[in-house]
């Protein structure tokens, strides 16, 4: 009836030689997020180019405002990362301010994409009467999720930032928005490619 873990010459702690994993947790979950929209996207990217191999296939005009968008987002990634910046420096007016313009020019990505969106349905560029203009809307609307889900993270971590944290108390939820931001500007700048170019 012993227990050879319990009664034993030492616990299974006193067992264990390595060290314990240094990443936090909530950097490794940002890990296999990023992992599994990374291969979502991945795969829309392939249906995209295997379905507009078909006859039946007419692109998009390019909508201007797309440039504008992508401006705008790269200016919310440089803002972020300025964040992330002070941060490091422990300087709390530049993570604030840096967070407060990462989420003003997010916030205009979305309203210029959702401009976009009403624009091209005006025009008649309805999901349904062409496979381009389908997954057009699913490609950009799944972006814009991903950002939706991204503001939720932001907005708590500007909430800590004005609540009067130290630097060094959000250093980590802010080093993580900009990576987050980042990999969407990064796979922004792949779709929009892939929409211009096709």
């Amino acid at each position: 009836m012993e227990k050879p873990w319990v009664t034993g010459p030492g616990t299974v702690a006193d067992l264990h030689e390595g060290g314990a994993f240094s990443l936090p947790s909530v950097t490794l979950g940002l890990r296999v997020f990023l992992a599994v929209a990374s291969v979502l996207f991945s795969l829309l990217i392939v249906a995209y180019a295997d379905r507009m191999t078909l006859g039946d296939w007419r692109p998009l005009p390019e909508p201007w405002l797309l440039w504008l968008n992508t401006a705008i987002l790269m200016l919310s990634s440089a803002a972020l990362h300025w964040a992330c910046l002070s941060a490091r420096r422990d300087q709390i007016d530049g993570v604030k301010d840096g967070l407060l313009a990462g989420g003003v020019f997010a916030f205009a990505f979305l309203a210029g994409q959702l401009l976009v969106w009403h624009r091209l349905v005006e025009l008649d560029y309805f999901a349904a009467s062409n496979p381009a203009y389908g997954f057009f809307y699913l490609i950009t609307g799944l972006h814009a999720l991903h950002l939706l889900g991204g503001l939720v993270a932001w907005g708590r971590t500007t909430a800590k930032a004005w609540q009067g944290f130290e630097a060094g108390k959000v250093r980590l939820s802010v080093e993580l928005c900009a990576v987050y931001w980042h990999f969407l500007l990064v796979v922004w700048l792949i779709l929009f490619a892939l929409l211009l170019f096709t």
